[in-house]
């Protein structure tokens, strides 16, 4: 196991580990935070000292297998029950991680990116597709402690900084298409210092805002190319 940023030669930040083992991918906190999510595994607003990707591939999720269960009972198999926990269907070796620090606010982001269940939001399909493996998951820690309030801000702007990272991409499976804006299957997690009281907002106006966007921003732009290369140039041996 290594506490890492291999992909992006960030070194571990105080107060974050990084960990990349097989199937697994962990994001560590120095102590428990205040975590809000649609997560698999632990959605809602709750308190977790990891979050927690695991990797799958499509052997793994047939028709009767409930995926939010797999993926309980391999998190207690591990010892990460309490974890925050999201599924994957990309390499997690790939992450990506970003770290943007404004006036006096760091926020630290790791993610994971795959297209291949691309879509555009707002776009009706005009006719059945079939399904694909693809997400894009990730975790923005800020370091300061927020209110639900501005918690429920946070995430809307890390959900947005996901979207125009993705939109900024210019990416179609359909050379007649728009850009994709996401995919079916994407999470954001927030997590933030326990403890009150917090800040009541955390819009893009302020410090936090601006951070946190910054730096989802940056994770999935670097996601995003590193995917195309991969995809429009499986063979280059740099994209593996």
């Amino acid at each position: 196991m290594r506490a890492v940023d291999d992909a992006t030669g960030l070194p571990a930040a105080d107060g974050l580990r990084v960990e990349c083992d097989g199937d697994w991918l962990g994001v560590a906190f120095a102590a428990p935070r205040r975590c809000l999510s649609w997560a698999v595994h632990r959605p809602g607003l709750v308190q977790a000292g990891r979050v927690a990707w695991l990797q799958v591939r499509d052997a793994d999720l047939g028709p009767e297998v409930d995926p939010a269960a797999l993926l309980a009972r391999r998190l207690q198999a591990r010892g990460w029950g309490d974890a925050v926990g999201l599924l994957t269907a990309c390499d997690v070796a790939g992450h990506r991680r970003a770290r943007v620090t404004h006036a006096g606010v760091s926020a630290d982001c790791v993610l994971t990116l795959g297209l291949g269940n691309g879509v555009r939001v707002g776009e009706l399909p005009a006719a059945a597709r079939a399904w694909r493996p693809g997400t894009i998951n990730l975790v923005c820690q800020v370091s300061v402690p927020l209110a639900l309030p501005a918690l429920l801000e946070a995430l809307s702007i890390a959900t947005a900084a996901r979207t125009a990272g993705v939109l900024a991409l210019g990416w179609s499976d359909d050379p007649a298409g728009a850009p994709v804006s996401g995919t079916g299957t994407d999470c954001c997690v927030i997590a933030c210092p326990d403890t009150a009281p917090g800040a009541t907002y955390a819009g893009l106006h302020t410090a936090v805002g601006q951070a946190l966007g910054a730096a989802v921003l940056q994770a999935t732009r670097a996601a995003g190319h590193a995917w195309l290369a991969r995809t429009l140039c499986p063979l280059t041996p740099s994209n593996r």
